[in-house]
């Protein structure tokens, strides 16, 4: 517990005076978060930080002293790749992971343009060591060895049959390194039957998942720290949809796993497991609304590794049922000392416990980060310090009925002001995944140039129980019909309730949401000014044949049933009747830019009003895209939306964006 922590709570924030009246310009939306992965050493002498210095810039690490952060730091800089992440591994010592792009193409379905090192920084001597192997996964830093760390590595095999499993459950090799001596030892190379391992603080082999082939039958094992014996403890069938994940231990009763599973409920539960018995002890925590979200781990990785603290919630905003009363109690005063308050979480704590980082985010923050050393709280910085408060947009969390009646959840970004506002509907990709909203910096950008934006939580999506979720391709797939009701019910919703108008509206997606997208620009009636379709799969027989033959069990159905069902734009072209923004990056390795080929060459034919933008050497993840993607990204969209689209929103930008032209535009 921080004793001195109640006394302060005096903060030196951002003036009130950086409102503006207009909204900012492009460019600062484009900018990467100017810190991250703020992180203090086990001894709470350093205090480390990811840095983006400007428009473009390579992230760089800074080192500053916790005693004085105002001395000029040591900085350590991987160019040309670009460091991606890094952690202590002891009170001197730090690794980093980087990545490079090696090729300009990709080579094929999930294998993208870039590869990945680790290097060990030593602070005391500034040194520098890179070690050598391609594409490492850093498993975990050793908290009980301080100066090593377990790495895995893929080491080929049975090629098909690892790509026909989950990437959980491939066998790969670990290695434990100590990064001082630069030397490596193997402590475990997994199998197919027992492939994915985790590890104690001290680098033991505890736990493990694993997949009989014969019998279709995923597989957890564990083994105690003196044994070199596994002791499987659970079975389950790959066309089984029941959730079973092993969080860690559980700390209230040794031997005991704790798991996330449903157990014969639609929504999953958080239980304390028996091994030895293979049966559910206690329910720890359970909504009937929501899906577990997750659990929260000790505030002190180095002293209590992976010991799970409490459980999370996802729903209005993120919430935490602590089950360990101190962590309870140091979560609510730094709630009460943090302006602006909501998805607060300790980054990084020293051994003593003394000194910790934190960083929040909430709907009007997008991200600000402190240290707690010495008895005092201060700001280390804000992730994008040039957005105040009072310009960012609230967000709701709400739910309104489908046309079958049943409850479709949604966030819902609303822009300063008064309604009835320009809405545009946000729908998230996947579809199968959960989408938590709290700062999104695509709803915030629109939300400040006066767009309401709904972020629809339509069926198919993840979080919400197993009907919800199945409802998408269970009785047949739903892409196209069900799941495209839910999100026009939602703009149905907004126009009764008075906060849109229906005749100004637009669609924009990424991936599936750029799928669902170019289905609503042929959909009639149209709900919808104009849509903008990003990275969209536009041909999903060839988007499934890229892993057809490579699924089984319950996501073959899942993948399967919903695709080969769903509605093809491809083959809807002809019914298009709005403008389409068709947008994709051309090294895009999950929805190869073929897609985007095949319907503009579709969109020519039929003579539809449409533009495409091309974004060069990008793929399809947000962490691909740089600051000369966003501002070519954004300025399309923003343009798009105020000139094809011609909604109405009243306000002009601080500075006119950037009017770049895209690589291919076409208007009959």
């Amino acid at each position: 517990m921080l004793r001195v922590l109640t006394a302060i709570l005096a903060l030196t924030l951002l003036s009130s005076n950086w409102a503006t009246a207009t909204p900012y310009p492009i460019d600062q939306w484009a900018r990467r978060a100017a810190i991250s992965n703020i992180q203090i050493s086990p001894d709470g002498r350093y205090l480390g930080l990811k840095k983006v210095s400007g428009k473009g810039a390579n992230p760089i690490i800074e080192i500053y002293n916790t005693d004085d952060l105002s001395a000029e730091p040591f900085r350590v800089n991987a160019k040309p790749m670009e460091i991606m992440s890094f952690d202590w591994v002891s009170d001197d010592n730090f690794v980093f992971r980087a990545r490079q792009k090696v090729r300009d193409q990709v080579e094929g379905f999930n294998r993208g343009v870039y590869e990945t090192r680790i290097a060990l920084v030593d602070v005391g001597e500034r040194e520098i060591e890179v070690i050598e192997e391609r594409d490492p996964s850093v498993v975990s830093v050793l908290p009980e060895k301080p100066g090593k760390i377990m790495s895995a590595f893929s080491e080929g095999g049975n090629r098909d049959v690892g790509q026909r499993l989950e990437a959980a459950f491939r066998p790969r090799a670990y290695w434990e390194y100590d990064l001082k001596r630069e030397s490596k030892k193997l402590v475990i190379r997994g199998k197919i039957s027992l492939g994915n391992i985790d590890f104690d603080g001290a680098g033991n082999p505890v736990l493990a998942r694993g997949f009989d082939l014969q019998e279709g039958e995923f597989i957890w094992y564990y083994r105690e720290p003196s044994s070199d014996d596994w002791v499987e403890f659970h079975r389950q069938h790959e066309d089984s949809y029941d959730s079973f994940q092993v969080w860690g231990k559980d700390p209230s009763l040794p031997g005991n796993f704790i798991v996330e599973a449903n157990n014969g409920s639609d929504t999953t539960g958080l239980w304390s497991f028996d091994p030895k018995t293979r049966k559910y002890a206690e329910l720890l925590y359970q909504r009937r609304d929501n899906d577990i979200c997750g659990v929260r781990y000790h505030s002190n990785s180095w002293t209590h590794y992976r010991e799970i603290t409490g459980a999370v919630h996802c729903g209005a905003k993120i919430e935490i049922e602590f089950f360990d009363a101190s962590e309870a109690a140091l979560h609510q005063q730094l709630m009460a000392a943090i302006p602006n308050a909501d998805a607060l979480r300790i980054t990084s704590r020293s051994k003593d416990g003394s000194s910790l980082t934190l960083r929040n985010t909430a709907p009007r923050d997008p991200g600000t980060h402190y240290l707690f050393h010495k008895g005092k709280l201060q700001i280390v910085g804000g992730e994008r310090p040039y957005f105040a408060s009072a310009e960012l947009a609230d967000v709701r969390f709400i739910t309104y009925p489908a046309r079958d009646k049943t409850p479709i959840p949604g966030y819902l970004t609303v822009p300063n002001g008064k309604p009835p506002f320009p809405l545009v509907v946000l729908p998230h990709g996947g579809p199968f995944v959960r989408e938590v909203v709290v700062f999104d910096e695509w709803a915030q950008l629109l939300a400040n140039h006066g767009y309401m934006v709904l972020q629809p939580q339509y069926r198919g999506s993840r979080g919400y129980g197993q009907a919800f979720y199945q409802a998408a391709f269970l009785n047949g797939g739903q892409g196209g019909y069900l799941m495209q009701d839910d999100k026009d019910d939602g703009v149905i919703h907004l126009v009764e309730e008075g906060l849109a108008e229906a005749e100004n509206v637009a669609m924009f997606g990424w991936s599936y949401g750029g799928y669902a997208a170019l289905v609503a620009a042929s959909r009639s009636p149209n709900a919808y000014q104009c849509v903008i379709a990003g990275a969209a799969v536009t041909d999903p027989q060839m988007q499934v044949d890229y892993y057809r033959y490579r699924l089984r069990g319950s996501s073959k159905l899942e993948q399967l049933a919903m695709w080969d069902d769903s509605i093809s734009p491809l083959t809807e072209v002809d019914k298009v009747n709005v403008p389409v923004l068709l947008i994709h990056g051309d090294v895009d390795q999950r929805v190869p830019v073929d897609h985007a080929e095949k319907y503009l060459a579709k969109l020519v034919d039929a003579k539809k009003q449409h533009t495409y933008v091309e974004l060069e050497g990008a793929d399809h993840f947000s962490n691909t895209l740089f600051y000369n993607h966003k501002t070519l990204l954004y300025s399309s969209i923003l343009n798009y939306l105020a000139d094809e689209c011609g909604l109405e929103n009243g306000m002009m930008p601080a500075t006119s964006p950037t009017k770049i032209e895209p690589k291919v535009a076409q208007q009959p």
